[in-house]
């Protein structure tokens, strides 16, 4: 018997696709991952996104408090301890629409509903 007749002939073309299999899944597993850090529930966009929310909120708050800041004085300013008497005189005549004879008013927001006349 011959021991060259025996021989097996392997191709190399299987043991190329295993070799570029591992590769292959890797850039796809890759690739997953990089996509949803990018545009996932928690990726980098909609990490912009709420930082651009905390911003404007931010914004919102501030201008909140000093509105909150312009009302506490005035309510301060209409505390017994401290009445100021124009400040009054003028609540009560925005609140009432009243206004003393001989005297010109010029209304620079539009007037309520049910609009009053000067009296």
């Amino acid at each position: 018997m011959n021991m060259e007749s025996n021989v097996v002939i392997r191709s190399s073309e299987p043991l190329r696709l295993r070799q570029a299999l591992i590769p292959f899944v890797c850039i796809i597993v890759l690739g997953y991952f990089a996509y949803h850090a990018v545009y996932g529930r928690l990726g980098f966009i909609s990490w912009l996104d709420i930082q651009n929310r905390i911003d404007l909120l931010a914004h919102q708050l501030a201008d909140v408090e000093r509105q909150r800041q312009q009302l506490d004085r005035q309510v301060a300013l209409l505390r017994p301890e401290s009445l100021d008497p124009d400040l009054l005189d003028e609540r009560a005549r925005a609140a009432l629409g009243y206004a003393n004879p001989g005297e010109i008013v010029i209304f620079l927001d539009p007037p309520p509903v049910g609009p009053r006349s000067a009296r």
